[in-house]
């Protein structure tokens, strides 16, 4: 019996520990599993996320941008479901879309920069846009819908007097008409950093970057976090870098993994104004999204703004020559000046009416590339790029970069060389459009052989464009022509990326907080629940407990009572058996 006791109790034991290490175990696994599934979804959504959007979902939050550019403004409006509560993930943030399954973006002309001189109609020239993004949103989520109003370029050139007052009118008077959350550091003029920090953010996020859960096969990258106490490099996927090239301005962009070293103090101080560090996560002890990016933005060196320089420099070296030498060349059309930048056998004029100069093409693209590397302004200094600004090194060899507008509209429009970029390859393309007669271009442009947005513009300075794009490239960046990373592309996963995606998801990385504290509540409650649970099993375990207890003492009394008869029933001789344990006959015992 008693055996039979000790044998429950340690059975006792064993059901109780084994059904809570069972449970914790199958809890685990199916966690990891929805984890990585989830992920999996939400990287897919980010990709295939072409459904119109759910209004009725009590769960989804709203937010909107409004991009307050030079030739106009758009508003974006963005949507994201519950934060998860894990701190380790950010919002999965996505591009609203309307009953048509379109974007919800809405575009107004000319640029807020226009009412310069007339700041107190600002509130009027945004309405629109407001009133526009409020009837998509459901009424109720107004008041926790964050709106951002951020002023790129344009406004960038005026007055701060200029600035001020036009922010000052939208701060004031947009609370009156909307119920958005909005506040006065919801609108501000940026800078050419944040923007490229913005659109640095947004293209990686896409492209699922951000996910530090990476498959075998996926490109890594160590990383010296900025600002992390640990010594040892953290490894984690790579991101891409950003090339941006538009009509008047080029820019580039990204990830510093390592530590960066700096030849002078003077390069120091420059390097924190091109430098960005910030942390993406909702928690800012956590050091696993946090960014160290290179952005550097060139004014002047976009496709068109470098085609102007170089007409300038043309007009002016040309009437410097004539006038020394006592000739005319390019002053009339029948004595063009040859310009090997355009295509073979062009004719073009530039200059003001009294400067006006008759150009002819040669189309020769190689000489058009050595005519134009003046204009990079590069120095014989190490780690700088145009004009002698500082970059830090790049790590050719396991890095990724995306080149965009007029990285894409060279390769893609004309040469039809778009995607994954071979210097080579397109070194030719271009050298056999460039040495093409003009006419020949004409016919293959009337019959539908280039980009359906291709026009005769593009086509006169295709051949100049690809030569500038590929100096700014590999001259100017200094990428090697052998680089194979390189990918030229319109959209990402068919999608056009904003820098508005990446400044909402900068901007409201704190609001998972709110979620995660929801979470960590309901977390108490779940715990307070298996907290009864365990003490629930402490009281069975006890319960057993006692009543094997009682059980041993009540067979011990047993076995007393059965001593105190044997005793008085025994002889006298049996007396010292009993007492030196010896052996002895058979002894008869009363039950």
């Amino acid at each position: 019996f008693g055996r039979m006791c000790v044998t429950f109790l340690f059975l006792c034991v064993a059901v109780l520990t084994s059904g809570g290490f069972l449970r914790t175990m199958v809890n685990c696994s199916s966690d990891l599993f929805f984890n990585n599934s989830l992920l999996s979804k939400r990287h897919l959504a980010r990709v295939t996320d072409v459904d119109a959007t759910d209004t009725s979902n009590p769960n989804l939050n709203y937010g909107l941008v409004v991009d307050c550019g030079s030739s106009g403004s758009r508003v974006f409006v963005y949507c994201w479901p519950r934060h998860n509560g894990n701190p380790h993930e950010l919002l999965d943030i996505r591009q609203m879309r309307d009953q048509h399954r379109k974007p919800v973006v809405m575009k107004i002309k000319p640029g807020i920069s226009e009412l310069a001189k007339t700041p107190e109609k600002a509130s009027d020239y945004i309405y629109p846009l407001l009133s526009f993004a409020a009837q998509h949103i459901p009424k109720n989520k107004h008041q926790e819908t964050p709106l951002y109003i951020l002023c790129t370029a344009g406004m960038r050139i005026l007055p701060e007097s200029q600035q001020e007052a036009l922010l000052e009118d939208l701060r004031t008077d947009i609370p009156v008409n909307f119920n958005f959350l909005f506040s006065d550091s919801h609108v501000e003029v940026i800078s050419g950093k944040q923007e490229g920090v913005y659109a640095w953010i947004g293209i990686n996020f896409v492209l699922g970057r951000f996910n530090h859960v990476h498959n075998d096969g996926e490109a890594v990258v160590e990383v010296n976090v900025p600002g992390s106490d640990q010594q040892e490099a953290q490894v984690r996927k790579r991101t891409a870098g950003v090339l941006d090239m538009g009509g008047v301005s080029t820019q580039i962009a990204y990830e510093v993994p390592k530590t960066v070293s700096f030849a002078s103090p003077q390069q120091e101080e420059v390097a924190k104004n091109l430098l960005a560090e910030f942390n993406l996560g909702c928690d800012a002890h956590r050091t696993e999204h946090v960014y160290r990016v290179y952005v550097s933005t060139f004014l002047g060196f976009g496709g068109n703004a470098a085609r102007q320089r170089y007409e300038e420099s043309v007009i002016k070296n040309t009437a410097t020559r004539n006038k020394l030498l006592g000739q005319r060349n390019g002053e009339t059309a029948d004595s063009p000046l040859l310009d090997p930048c355009l295509p073979a056998d062009l004719q073009d004029e530039i200059g003001p009416s009294t400067q006006k100069l008759y150009l002819r093409g040669t189309g020769d693209f190689d000489q058009c590339r050595q005519i134009l590397q003046p204009f990079l302004n590069r120095t014989n200094e190490t780690l700088t790029s145009l004009s002698g600004v500082y970059q830090p090194a790049i790590e050719y060899g396991n890095s990724q970069f995306y080149g965009f507008s007029e990285f894409y509209y060279c390769t893609e429009d004309v040469l039809r060389m778009g995607g994954d970029y071979n210097a080579s390859k397109y070194a030719q393309a271009a050298k056999s459009y460039c040495s093409t007669q003009w006419q020949t271009l004409r016919e293959r442009f009337d019959s539908g052989l280039y980009a359906s947005h291709a026009d005769l513009h593009r086509l006169k300075y295709q051949c100049f464009k690809s030569a500038w794009m590929y100096e700014v490239l590999h001259s100017g960046f200094s990428f090697p022509a052998n680089y194979k990373n390189l990918k030229t592309a319109l959209l990402v996963y068919d999608k056009e990326v904003q820098w508005t995606l990446g400044a909402i998801l900068y901007r409201t990385r704190f609001l998972p907080l709110r979620d995660i504290q929801q979470e960590s509540l309901k977390a108490v409650h779940s715990h307070w629940r298996h907290s009864f649970s365990f003490v629930n099993n402490h009281y069975l375990f006890l319960a057993c407990f006692f009543i094997v207890l009682l059980s041993i003492m009540l067979y011990l009394l047993r076995l007393r009572r059965i001593h105190r008869r044997t005793a008085q029933s025994c002889t006298p001789s049996s007396v010292p058996w009993l007492e030196e344990g010896l052996g002895s006959p058979t002894i008869p015992i009363n039950l």
